[in-house]
């Protein structure tokens, strides 16, 4: 699947990457650990509005969408590649073990900040998955806010 080919798929996937990022960040907030006071303090730097809403949920791996369409394409964008070790659903974040890093952390509560921005875990991702469909993961103007907030002063 081509970026051209995903822009035109993309009205189709979005209501179920939008399903599929709801249950995820429903799993998250159930599971997960709220912030420690050190990062409420670092999600308040990032802009996050409801740092008590946010819950982060360790993960051996990051789980990948059942959906084969949404699979393939979270693939050729680079949303899901070796590399990426977190990833936000509205309010809830996911960290591989291991990579618990104040800069990750930062990185991701930006991302919640952009949910709150956008209101709604319906309305950032379809801003969202265009822009990564357009300029890649990358370079994604959201993906480049979240790196310049990145922070691992607490």
């Amino acid at each position: 699947m081509t970026n051209n080919e995903l822009l035109a798929a993309l009205p189709a996937l979005l209501p179920k990457a939008i399903g599929w990022a709801e249950a995820m960040e429903k799993d998250i907030l159930a599971r997960g650990q709220p912030l420690t006071a050190r990062m409420v303090t670092v999600a308040r730097i990032v802009g996050v509005g409801r740092p008590e809403d946010v819950r982060i949920l360790e993960v051996d791996r990051i789980p990948m969408p059942e959906n084969e369409e949404l699979r393939q394409a979270a693939m050729v964008t680079g949303l899901f590649n070796p590399d990426i070790t977190g990833m936000t659903f509205g309010h809830g974040i996911v960290i591989c073990k291991g990579h618990w890093t104040t800069r990750l952390v930062s990185h991701e509560l930006r991302h919640v900040h952009q949910y709150e921005a956008a209101g709604s875990v319906a309305a950032f991702l379809p801003v969202y998955l265009h822009q990564v469909a357009v300029h890649g993961y990358h370079d994604a103007p959201l993906e480049r806010d979240a790196r310049g907030h990145e922070t691992t002063v607490s």
